[in-house]
């Protein structure tokens, strides 16, 4: 899957531009506070920058092909469950606001990817009832939230919908052990939303990783399809 994922970041960009990219998307980013981790050694850079580089890579490659939005959760007043802001609605070349929005967050918060999600899809049904939600998010929910009941939701309520979750660098509860692969990641337990909804969960443990995880699950239908 990894070795497919980093073809696409090559021939993708080309690609895209053949494709029928009318449907609208909302990013849900995490800005959570696990965002500033450095990993279970504390020798590798903060999650953030990685992402932000990935982010600075794909954007500028969708402007023009379809119409994008972007709501963050985590930080805020209080660093509590309530902090979920959309900083925009889908907007046809939306790579710079976006670059602007990732490169000045600062993580912190809880992890209300859920309520996010549920927000954004609302969003886009309001548009007509067909989009894609796109959630990067390295964890699970820690607000309550019941990831797997909103997929059943919206599969049955807006069959249009689809939400794609990337899950970078999702780790488990303990700590690696010895004779564990490095990068072994967890699955986040929001990979649900994908599997009800007919969208894709890619799991992404390295920035041309999460480049070309972006690429496939913001890109047009036919690559948003992958898994």
């Amino acid at each position: 899957m990894r070795a497919l994922l980093t073809a696409l970041a090559l021939i993708l960009p080309t690609a895209l531009a053949a494709q029928d990219c009318s449907r609208d998307a909302m990013v849900v980013f995490d800005g959570s506070g696990s965002m500033s981790e450095m990993g279970f050694n504390q020798l590798a850079e903060p999650r953030i920058h990685e992402a932000r580089r990935a982010v600075r890579t794909v954007m500028p490659r969708l402007d023009g092909l379809r119409r994008i939005g972007l709501m963050i959760y985590g930080p805020g007043p209080g660093a509590t469950c309530e902090n979920i802001e959309l900083r925009f609605p889908p907007i046809p070349d939306a790579a710079r606001p976006v670059i602007e929005a990732v490169e000045a967050l600062q993580p912190d918060g809880e992890t209300p990817l859920t309520e996010a999600v549920r927000r954004a899809a609302a969003l886009l049904a309001e548009g007509g009832g067909a989009g894609d939600v796109v959630l990067v998010t390295d964890g699970k929910e820690t607000c309550g939230g019941a990831p797997c009941e909103l997929g059943a939701y919206l599969a049955a309520a807006h069959p249009g919908l689809r939400v794609h979750v990337i899950g970078y660098k999702v780790r488990g509860e303990r700590f690696p052990r010895d004779g564990d692969a490095p990068g072994t990641e967890s699955m986040s337990t929001a990979r649900c939303l994908a599997d009800q909804t007919g969208g894709s969960y890619v799991p992404a443990e390295t920035t041309e990783e999460l480049v070309a995880a972006l690429q496939v699950t913001l890109g047009c239908p036919l690559y948003g399809r992958l898994r």
